[in-house]
């Protein structure tokens, strides 16, 4: 990944943006008529169930990862991972965890050698929804950005499912433990943290009411960089590099 100087730094304004916390999705209830056969008054109505077919087929992102082993190179793993890309796009996917030479490779690290797309498919069944049911969210990355994404939207702040998960690969593989030690920011003392790579003045400046205060938190960090993103670039889909 390279250098990114002082460009993580936060903008001297105050952020602006309201308290948020991560939404609940409601349902409406239906209620039957009633209707008055004479003067007296009509019996109370009856809130009917409301039910919910759940009969759709979802797609996860997973990721593949590979455990290096001694003698291990990056050709050697790309060719093993064909989907990989090659050992170029390899180590540009995994630089925050090999480090500025692609050709020393620690026996132990995990790398991400490509992503497989996975259908699941779940049967009709008709079941009874409350109207404060909670959405829950996978502890994946899929499920990060999605939950991101939820408190975005309620915050005003643009972004895609595609935006965010082409930066999170470029800038750490999807690991929400990366810290780069080796640019500027890290030779100032202040080194860029999580998935999608933000140093400690920029999440403080940017971080999102209702998250998380911990920079290596998936959400917190993705939902503080796209903040940081739409104020600078305007989304974070505008980011195809270092910013």
């Amino acid at each position: 990944m390279p250098g990114r100087g002082t460009h993580r730094r936060p903008k001297p304004n105050a952020l602006t943006r309201g308290l948020i916390a991560a939404g609940t999705s409601g349902v409406a209830l239906a209620l039957p008529l009633v209707s008055a056969t004479s003067a007296h008054a009509a019996q109370p109505t009856q809130v009917a169930q409301v039910t919910k077919a759940a009969a759709a087929t979802t797609l996860d992102v997973q990721l593949l990862t590979y455990k290096v082993v001694a003698g291990d190179t990056l050709s050697k793993i790309a060719q093993k991972n064909p989907t990989s890309g090659g050992w170029k796009k390899l180590y540009e996917a995994n630089r925050a965890v090999i480090g500025a030479n692609p050709a020393v490779l620690s026996p132990g690290l995990t790398l991400t050698v490509g992503t497989k797309t996975i259908k699941s498919s779940t049967a009709s069944k008709a079941s009874t929804v409350t109207p404060a049911s909670a959405k829950t969210y996978t502890n994946n990355l899929d499920g990060w950005i999605k939950h991101s994404l939820d408190i975005m939207a309620k915050a005003g702040i643009p972004g895609t499912y595609n935006g965010i998960y082409r930066n999170v690969m470029r800038e750490s593989s999807g690991n929400p433990r990366a810290i780069n030690n080796w640019d500027s920011n890290a030779a100032a003392g202040i080194p860029s943290k999580g998935l999608l790579q933000v140093i400690d003045p920029t999440f403080k400046a940017y971080h999102v009411p209702g998250t998380a205060m911990d920079p290596y938190d998936p959400v917190a960090n993705i939902t503080a960089a796209c903040n940081y993103a739409a104020a600078k670039y305007g989304s974070i889909d505008n980011v195809n590099g270092a910013y």
